[in-house]
């Protein structure tokens, strides 16, 4: 004799092993980025030993080029590195998002204009757009979260209005349409949640290529200014220990690529879990 197990029952899953790493990592970057003030055992420019001492009890990453404690600066710098990207990410998709929608709904030339604006940004290499930008403007957190958030935002319009243009014709949008709601209405009511999935998963991909950019741009001397630390900064300023056999600039390194592989695990489980949601209501 079958037994029937009801909805809810079903939809309470185990979080899969990838999931549940990717969570941990992330939280705990988020932890050291929110209280690092607190749970630093140095300040972030304070000289606490000679440069590059090795890891020991008094300091667990060892001292950077300057003599400053890794940790600490490693904690400061996910606070400065996990800010930017994330807002920078969040201006690229309301952008984004919003002008995707509006050009594949109103169509006509604005769809037009718009995309061939997009295409002729996209055609120009990002990282050399942002560093051309970046050299006649002044290098500050405005600014870095604009060129980043700007220059994102095209990969973004390109999906929304690619995935707004399948809505659009649906039967359910034709309804609203008949039924004299507006512009407004149709976007965030009938073609943003269901083009919530394929944004949900761009939204990992866009946030990893932020942090990405970003360090790509202050290793290069343009992004995060000093005495601010990031990520891709550390890394420009512990590279020449690495000559040495001195692994300084490795840990920032190797924080961006778990930083990159955890949003991306955790990305690809929301993923999942909201398409099999969907699949379990229709």
């Amino acid at each position: 004799m079958s037994v029937s197990v009801p909805p809810h029952v079903k939809a309470r899953r185990p979080i899969p092993i990838g999931a549940a790493i990717g969570l941990f990592l992330t939280g705990l970057f988020l932890f050291a980025a929110i209280f690092a003030p607190l749970i630093a055992p140095h300040p972030l420019g304070g000289i606490v030993g000679d440069v590059w001492m090795p890891m020991s009890g008094a300091h667990w990453l060892g001292t950077d080029n300057l003599g400053r404690d890794m940790l600490s600066r490693m904690m400061y710098g996910a606070r400065t590195t996990i800010f930017i990207a994330a807002v920078a990410t969040a201006l690229s998709f309301t952008l984004g998002s919003i002008l995707g929608f509006t050009a594949a709904v109103v169509g006509g030339w604005f769809d037009m204009m718009m995309s061939r604006f997009v295409d002729l940004l996209m055609s120009i290499p990002t990282l050399i757009f942002g560093l051309v930008v970046l050299s006649v403007l002044p290098t500050n957190l405005v600014t870095l979260i604009l060129v980043m958030g700007i220059l994102d935002s095209t990969r973004v319009y390109r999906l929304s209005r690619a995935v707004a243009v399948d809505v659009n014709v649906m039967e359910y949008v034709e309804a609203a349409k008949l039924r004299g709601e507006g512009s407004g209405w149709i976007i965030f009511r009938e073609i943003l949640p269901n083009a919530l999935s394929p944004l949900v998963s761009e939204l990992g991909l866009r946030f990893i290529y932020a942090v990405l950019f970003l360090s790509a741009l202050s290793f290069l001397g343009l992004g995060v200014q000093p005495p601010d630390a990031d990520w891709g900064g550390m890394v420009k300023e512990n590279k020449d220990g690495i000559v040495f056999g001195i692994g300084a600039a490795l840990i920032p390194a190797a924080a961006i690529a778990m930083l990159a592989i955890s949003v991306n695990l955790v990305a690809d489980w929301v993923l999942n879990r909201t398409t099999s949601l969907k699949g379990g209501r229709g």
